[in-house]
């Protein structure tokens, strides 16, 4: 039995072109600039994952414990703002932090209803432990340029934040 069109041939396969590795093609310094952040955004992301792996800790409860050392007293509204999480995950966050004993609730002063949140010695022992991991890689990450071409990253990544942050 005969199928329609069966005298057709298929063409044979050309090698498929291999997807870039980072750094080449589009995935270079010729791609398109948001991809890029983005690219970067997610090599860190996945190698802070991995440092921080053995202190059983990931990058959103690093970000959170971090910003609550540095503002001590910050609601879960400003760790929102602060850390690009949504309120949800803040919420979860905290809570587990709050079981694990690394930081305190305390009522606001005036607006009882909201809370403030501060790290505690335990808090702040698992921050060290955190930060000490997460300094191997940003040490990586700086050796990748000189401290001049660092300090005009930062710059420029600040500047895109503020430019773009209401965007």
């Amino acid at each position: 039995m005969k199928y329609k069109n069966s005298h057709i041939r298929p063409r044979p396969r050309t090698a498929a072109r291999a997807v870039p590795r980072p750094g080449e093609g589009k995935r270079g310094p010729e791609g398109h600039l948001g991809y890029l952040v983005r690219q970067a955004n997610v090599a860190v992301r996945a190698a802070m994952e991995k440092a921080l792996a053995g202190v059983d800790v990931t990058p959103p409860q690093f970000a959170v414990l971090t910003m609550i050392a540095a503002y001590p007293g910050a609601s879960g509204a400003d760790l929102a703002r602060l850390t690009f999480l949504t309120p949800q995950t803040i919420n979860v966050i905290v809570r587990n932090l709050e079981k694990a004993g690394a930081i305190a609730k305390s009522a606001h002063a005036v607006h009882g209803r909201i809370l403030q949140l501060a790290p505690t010695p335990r808090g702040l022992a698992l921050l060290k432990r955190c930060r000490a991991r997460v300094d191997v890689l940003e040490a990586r990450l700086a050796r990748l340029a000189g401290r001049k071409e660092e300090r005009a990253v930062r710059r420029w990544l600040s500047a895109v934040a503020e430019a773009l942050g209401n965007a």
